[in-house]
């Protein structure tokens, strides 16, 4: 049905529509009214692609999903702008995307993936502590109140 591989060139239009996408959800599931991935633009997501680990999930060559991960140093990965087309959620491709992930992260030798959830989105929080994560803390640092989850690698 749908599949996962690394993100390419051709997928950069793709992936600025599925974060507008998913973070327009987020913010309302968050209640907020702006979140800096809705201005996300083009050069943006070229950057990651460079920089970053950035995986989509396709149907049919139509991305429906993104993810990126940020190498924060030999131990340590940030998980980001994580989304998937509200059409096509509850199907698993979120966690295709997340296993993908966690096999690329274990052959790196890291040991563990944080990330940060605004604390009232309780399906997406209880989404990541279904794939092992857990609330390392809490901030406020972008006005709402954010959770840093974080994943051990075996």
């Amino acid at each position: 049905m749908f599949q996962v591989r690394r993100a390419t060139m051709d997928d950069v239009d793709s992936i600025v529509k599925i974060t507008q996408d998913a973070f327009n959800k987020y913010i309302k599931l968050a209640g907020i009214t702006d979140t800096a991935a809705l201005h996300e633009t083009r050069e943006q997501v070229i950057h990651d692609i460079e920089t970053k680990i950035v995986y989509v999930a396709y149907i049919k060559e139509h991305v429906v999903g993104s993810v990126r991960i940020e190498l924060l140093d030999e131990e340590t990965a940030y998980l980001s702008r994580f989304g998937v087309n509200t059409e096509f959620q509850n199907l698993g491709i979120g966690k295709s995307l997340m296993n993908s992930l966690d096999m690329e992260m274990k052959d790196m030798n890291i040991k563990r993936i944080i990330l940060h959830t605004a604390s009232k989105a309780t399906s997406l929080v209880r989404f990541y502590y279904n794939r092992g994560f857990y609330i390392d803390s809490t901030t406020k640092d972008k006005g709402y109140i954010r959770a840093l989850l974080v994943k051990e690698l075996d």
